[in-house]
């Protein structure tokens, strides 16, 4: 594939490395980890106003950019990059994907345009395994009683929804899973936020004995397909904050061994130094090709089988990717590796976390060796 970003997308990455480089210094992502909120509101509104990052994969029939994967990857990129936290990724790439592929017109025409606005907090679900929004729907049921819905379990690993404003969540019906907007004050609705491994993103477990209006189910059948695309797509959207953080986790470690001297010279000089940090260059670029073919692909006209395929590798390629270059970063680093004051320690904690979401590097692997060497007659289903 003949890649090359345009004008435009170069602009927009760019900018989100100027930006980022100016609001998510060290100093700055631990201080927003550390705010009740669990992000920086300034940096927030400067994402969701000024810069219109929100309004990236929003049509502009509802007041967005109208713009498409690869320009949504090359912010997440950078994103992952500094660790920003910031609820940018539950509400834009997860819930503003998963309502324009999966939901009814209606429901995007209700809030998308919101989401746009940087008016909308919103989240969904962040499930551990490989085999899409069905596994996040099988702990919640939907039960129509008298033109409402009963919506009744848990909803897992919800980022950053401690302060979202709507909840999208999965649950089990009579026919199938669906999709139901709930707003977050909704009664009988709990939202628990644990102190994760990860501090710059937070987690919560929704608790739901609710009731809920007919519309609240927003699904709409002939979008049957959107189910899938949309998994495969966070998928992607995570697999770019895992090659934006890889590249820091490089970066530190070129930065620290040219400056950390033994023997009267810098490490950076020796020769199995050398070779440590080109292993990490080596796979950090193979994790680049995946993310950028898959989001190439997203932004064509592939098929939902193809970008599936495409999509589970790079994310498996993220996950081993980003682990092995932030374990070399500790390493590197030597003793201060480990440490509180310095900042590989919050990639590797980003590694492990991250290394569980949307499927495990060896289930996705698994899949994806069953898709590719079934029969061509009798493919196995990947994600839906």
């Amino acid at each position: 594939m003949n890649f090359a970003l345009t004008d435009d997308q170069i602009m927009i990455r760019d900018a989100a490395e100027s930006f980022l480089a100016d609001v998510a210094d060290s100093a700055a992502v631990r201080k927003a980890a550390a705010d009740p909120r669990g992000y920086d509101e300034a940096a927030w509104r400067r994402i969701a106003g000024e810069l219109g990052w929100c309004g990236i994969p929003v049509p502009e029939a509802h007041g967005g950019l109208g713009l498409g994967a690869v320009e949504l990857m090359l912010v997440q990129e950078q994103i992952g990059r500094r660790l920003l936290p910031s609820p940018f990724f539950a509400t834009v790439c997860l819930a503003a994907t998963v309502l324009r592929e999966v939901a009814s017109d209606a429901a995007q025409a209700e809030f998308l345009p919101r989401i746009a606005a940087g008016a909308l907090r919103a989240s969904a679900p962040l499930p551990s395994d490989a085999g899409g929004w069905t596994a996040a729907a099988s702990m919640l049921r939907a039960t129509p009683e008298s033109g409402h819905w009963r919506l009744q379990g848990v909803a897992e690993r919800l980022p950053d929804a401690q302060d979202a404003e709507l909840l999208l969540l999965f649950a089990e019906t009579a026919d199938g899973p669906g999709l139901f907007a709930v707003p977050a004050e909704s009664q009988g609705l709990q939202v628990v936020t644990a102190e994760g491994w990860d501090g710059t993103r937070r987690f919560s477990r929704v608790l739901l004995d609710a009731v809920l209006p007919d519309a609240a189910r927003i699904d709409e059948a002939r979008r049957a397909d959107g189910y899938a695309r949309s998994f495969a797509l966070a998928q992607l959207y995570v697999a770019a904050e895992q090659l934006g953080a890889a590249q820091q986790c490089l970066d530190l470690t070129v930065a620290y061994t040219a400056t950390r001297k033994q023997f009267g010279r810098a490490i950076a000089g020796f020769q199995a130094v050398k070779h440590r940090c080109a292993e990490m260059m080596v796979r950090i670029e193979a994790l680049r090709s995946a993310v950028y073919g898959a989001a190439a692909q997203a932004a064509g006209d592939a098929g939902v089988a193809s970008l599936q395929l495409e999509c589970a590798m790079a994310k498996a390629l993220g996950s081993d990717a980003l682990f092995a270059c932030a374990q070399e970063a500790i390493q590197l680093h030597g003793g201060v590796g480990f440490t509180w004051e310095y900042d590989p320690q919050l990639y590797f904690k980003r590694a492990q976390a991250s290394s569980h979401w949307l499927g495990s590097a060896d289930a996705l692997r698994e899949g994806i060796a069953g898709r590719l060497l079934a029969p061509d007659n009798t493919p196995p289903a990947m994600a839906v």
